[in-house]
């Protein structure tokens, strides 16, 4: 078992995983779109994904986006994705892929990592919490949507 950051070499067998994890927040199924967004992510350095595998199956991944905090004046992440195939959840995949990507953030320089994920989604919850991740409470959080 391993975990790496991935290449463009690797789009083909985390598109099932990215598309499934967008299937679980309910969007429609869309393996090609899956791959083109991962490819993009990749080519264009927007992003930087994470996968875990077990002889060479790839049975979770981590996508986390740059950003940067104008009143701390330093840059963090925003973990955006983390999906662990159903047969190998509660096996400690997302804790080890939440732990690289902790490790390999604060090696960038960054001083936090933020993510956000739907009040249903109990069982995440209780891993990140489990983690030192703590609920914002001070801040709430909008969206415009630009469509």
């Amino acid at each position: 078992m391993s975990i790496r950051e991935a290449t463009l070499k690797d789009v083909e067998a985390i598109s099932p995983l990215f598309d499934a994890y967008r299937v679980f927040y309910e969007q429609t199924s869309d393996l090609d779109g899956a791959a083109q967004c991962l490819k993009e992510n990749l080519s264009c350095q927007r992003s930087h994904v994470f996968v875990f595998e077990d002889a060479e199956t790839v049975l979770g991944f981590t996508q986390l986006y740059p950003a940067f905090c104008s009143v701390a004046m330093k840059p963090f992440f925003v973990l955006y994705d983390l999906y662990v195939v159903p047969a190998a959840r509660a096996k400690g995949v997302g804790t080890s892929l939440l732990r690289f990507a902790h490790d390999w953030a604060k090696a960038q320089g960054a001083f936090r990592v933020d993510l956000e994920t739907a009040h249903t989604n109990v069982t995440a919850q209780s891993v990140y919490e489990a983690l030192g991740y703590e609920l914002d409470t001070e801040f709430r959080k909008y969206s415009f949507d630009l469509a």
